[in-house]
């Protein structure tokens, strides 16, 4: 399946000096974890954990690499439309993952930021999440975003509210109101805009993902399901990004 590239409108990223990247923030659909599984003749919650690994992988890549920013989508405001017995499987595999794996994750320098409605999410993983991200908010290693009960739609209209909120008490005019604004008041907001997407999984759409952020993103689609996905799937990415020539609405 050919790679496949989309320039939209937004943002234009920040300058920064010559790194080992040419670029600060990677976004990530991880998907075919179940596809995956189906592939194999297996459980899909196998595929789950196994895009996990994925996962764990990745972000090790991407922090000897010297990525700044790495947001991926781990759980969608559309997820809960999924059987009981999934949702109820992927609650346990997050608490899991945190339990295990963050101190490893922090010792590594990452700090790590979840993204989303966490009030929808289980009380107790509400705790761990927010543990997690104190813990970890005086690492200056890679900023690690990930995506829970996230939906773009969601975010916007939240903002939104919350702007409109602001104009009826009087603390700002309609005049205020700007692109920067708007993206101030977003879950991203502090976070550079990505200027690569990559989703896995073949599927040719953003899936309700990170739709303001990703205006003027390069997006990079491969056939290779998520727990397939490597290193050296991550390098191929970056490399096709370098071949963008990027105009921002120019010539």
């Amino acid at each position: 399946m050919p790679k496949t590239a989309k320039t939209l409108s937004g943002t234009k990223p920040e300058s920064r000096a010559a790194e080992a990247l040419p670029l600060r923030h990677v976004a990530i659909i991880m998907d075919g974890n179940r596809r995956w599984a189906d592939q194999r003749g297996l459980p899909r919650l196998v595929g789950h954990r196994e895009g996990v690994k994925a996962l764990k992988e990745t972000v090790k890549h991407a922090t000897t690499q010297k990525l700044e920013y790495l947001t991926v989508y781990a759980f969608s405001s559309e997820n809960w439309h999924r059987s009981h017995d999934e949702i109820d499987y992927l609650m346990k595999l997050f608490n899991e993952v945190l339990s295990h794996e963050l101190e490893e994750l922090a010792k590594g320098g990452a700090r790590l930021r979840f993204i989303g409605d966490l009030s929808g999410m289980p009380t107790q993983l509400q705790f761990k999440l927010a543990a997690a991200m104190t813990k970890t908010q005086e690492n200056s290693g890679l900023k690690l975003q990930v995506a829970l009960n996230y939906g773009s739609r969601l975010e916007i209209t939240q903002a939104i509210k919350e702007i409109v909120n602001q104009v009826k008490a009087g603390k700002i005019t309609e005049q205020a109101i700007t692109p920067e604004l708007v993206q101030n008041h977003l879950f991203t907001a502090g976070i550079p805009d990505p200027e690569l997407m990559i989703r896995t999984g073949g599927e040719m759409r953003l899936s309700n993902y990170l739709l303001w952020q990703s205006a003027y993103t390069e997006l990079y689609i491969t056939p290779v399901l998520w727990p397939d996905f490597s290193p050296k799937e991550f390098d191929e990415a970056i490399k096709e990004f370098t071949l963008r020539k990027r105009r921002y609405g120019g010539d």
